[in-house]
């Protein structure tokens, strides 16, 4: 089969690899579309190795059709429509999965933009629902709000009835916030979104916040939050080092809490699989009647694999960008 290899100086080539094939317990997906996440971008320029056992390859979602059933699997059969979480290997013709980590097309979503939603979904809901209990009423502030995780957030807090807020970088972008359900636009450029979040709050502050940046925002975002408030950081844009002011957190009984989706185990009661069983039966529901949708910025053919990492990067597109592989 063929899958994109990391060659020297980062450069990711699209050549012939050893094929995969169903061990126990796992089924092959023979690949039509794959997700780009910034993971991706880290493993490819040395800063993030894939877990014990993982794939090599490029890639943590897709979605395509079920090629072969490995022992024991009876849930899925060949020839069947899905999408996956992976831990690796999605940037290729075919990847080997646990079958638990396995879901269904949503109805209303096309094979191709179904690629958009394992990585997005299994974080978003992880987070702000089985680590942060996010309630209804409450203030959830994402930063990040055109990304692909800030896209499906949005959707996901405004469906369960939170309110939102939101940073961006761009008028643009925070529009597009704004279509999907954001209450709060903030442009971090020009605008503090603490000072923000306490005047839209009455000096409270966010119950909860869901940060991609890490260290360079972990003082502010103490600062933002309400009494009882969690803070949950989910990646490290912003650093991996910073002066944690224990005295606020107190002051507020509040939590900062960090987590992880690559890194779970395959079964048990953090698992991905526990994880996929929550997002098929909250969020498909969502999906299917119109009140969440995946957002795709930019779609390439799986060549130009580079690009979509320079897309990504650069911020120019929101959403989602995805690698087609197959028809």
């Amino acid at each position: 089969m063929r899958a994109i290899v990391v060659e020297d100086s980062s450069r990711l080539v699209w050549r012939e690899v050893p094929a995969v094939a169903a061990q126990t317990g796992e089924v092959v997906i023979e690949i039509i579309s794959a997700g780009v996440n910034r993971a991706d971008v880290l493993q490819a320029s040395g800063n993030y190795p894939p877990p014990p056992g993982a794939s090599p390859i490029l890639g943590l979602e897709v979605s395509g059709r079920i090629a072969e059933l490995g022992d024991g699997v009876t849930a899925w059969h060949v020839g069947q429509p899905v999408c996956a979480l992976l831990a690796g290997g999605g940037y290729a013709e075919r990847v080997a999965v646990p079958a638990g980590q396995v879901m269904p097309i949503p109805d209303g979503v096309s094979l191709q933009e179904a690629a958009a939603l394992p990585e997005v979904a299994c974080t978003v809901w992880s987070n702000l629902m089985m680590t942060a209990h996010l309630a209804p009423g409450q203030l959830v502030l994402l930063h990040g709000g055109g990304s692909g995780i800030g896209t499906h957030a949005i959707q996901v807090a405004h469906a369960l009835g939170s309110r939102v807020a939101v940073t961006a970088g761009s008028a643009e972008k925070l529009a597009i916030c704004r279509e999907l359900g954001a209450d709060i636009l903030i442009n971090y450029r020009d605008e503090d979104f603490v000072e923000r979040v306490r005047a839209e709050t009455g000096g409270l502050g966010a119950d909860v916040i869901l940060d991609l940046m890490g260290a360079s925002y972990l003082d502010r975002n103490v600062d933002a939050l309400a009494p009882d408030g969690r803070l949950v950081i989910i990646g490290f844009q912003g650093g991996v080092k910073a002066e944690l002011n224990i005295a606020k957190l107190l002051s507020k009984r509040a939590g900062v809490i960090s987590t992880a989706l690559r890194s779970r185990p395959v079964e048990g009661p953090s698992s991905k699989a526990s994880i996929v069983t929550e997002v098929v039966a909250n969020v498909w529901p969502m999906i299917a009647d119109g009140r969440v949708r995946p957002i795709v910025g930019a779609e390439l053919p799986i060549e130009q694999a580079g690009e979509a990492h320079r897309l990504l990067t650069s911020g120019e597109a929101h959403g989602k960008v995805l690698l087609r592989v197959g028809d």
